[in-house]
């Protein structure tokens, strides 16, 4: 199978020689972290579309990258790299032009913790794979399910920020936390901190080039 490929023209110098392939869904906030540090970093790289939608992710070519058939996929020279918390430490030890991590020992384990539990404890759970495994195998509509764990961890990421947070999540530089998905009908009045985080992001250059519908593949979905 022919994955789209197109180098990316947002949030990244094109015309500087890179060896970094991504392979990415548009909608995929995991995919969405890795484009916004790529963005942040000032690296380019080459973007390569994977319809989820289609099932490119079952395909022999991608299968040989990452078996679990997840995006994001990272391929930099000869080292593949699946998981966007992965891939996200791959790309602050190789490229340490704009660091995503602090030095400070205490903030350094607070965007490590809260990243952990974004990529651990939230996201796995309302995954498109699951929630259409969960509807197959249960019979139960899986939006519920989605709203309960979202909601669950966002009152931890809520309680654990809203002592550190300056004009981003941990002060006053941008770091490694940087998302809260606004998706399945969330009630974020809950979420004061987290909402107005979201809202300061959204103004970052580098925020909307990495953003769903700046990608290649989006015009292709578009929900």
């Amino acid at each position: 199978m022919d994955l789209d490929a197109r180098k990316s023209g947002d949030g990244s110098n094109a015309s500087l020689p890179s060896n970094l392939v991504l392979y990415s869904y548009c909608h995929s906030s995991c995919s969405w972290r890795i484009r916004f540090a790529l963005c942040l970093k000032g690296i380019p790289y080459e973007y390569k579309a994977v319809d989820l939608l289609k099932g490119e992710q079952y395909s022999p070519e991608f299968e040989r990258l990452n078996p679990l058939h997840y995006v994001p996929v990272l391929v930099d020279d000869n080292v593949v790299v699946s998981d966007s918390y992965a891939i996200f430490l791959h790309l602050e030890e190789k490229y340490t032009q704009k660091p995503l991590l602090p030095v400070d020992p205490q903030l350094r384990a607070l965007n490590l913790q809260v990243a952990s539990i974004i990529h651990s404890s939230i996201q796995p759970l309302h995954m498109l794979n699951v929630l259409k495994d969960m509807e197959k195998m249960f019979g139960a509509e899986s939006k519920p399910w989605a709203q309960f764990t979202i909601d669950k961890g966002f009152l931890a990421l809520e309680k654990i920020l809203k002592d550190f947070a300056g004009t981003y999540a941990t002060g006053e530089h941008i770091y490694m936390i940087t998302q809260a998905v606004q998706r399945f009908d969330i009630d974020m009045s809950k979420f004061p901190t987290l909402s107005r985080l979201y809202e300061t992001y959204k103004a970052l250059p580098e925020f909307r080039a990495s953003s769903p519908q700046r990608q290649p593949d989006a015009y292709i979905h578009n929900p």
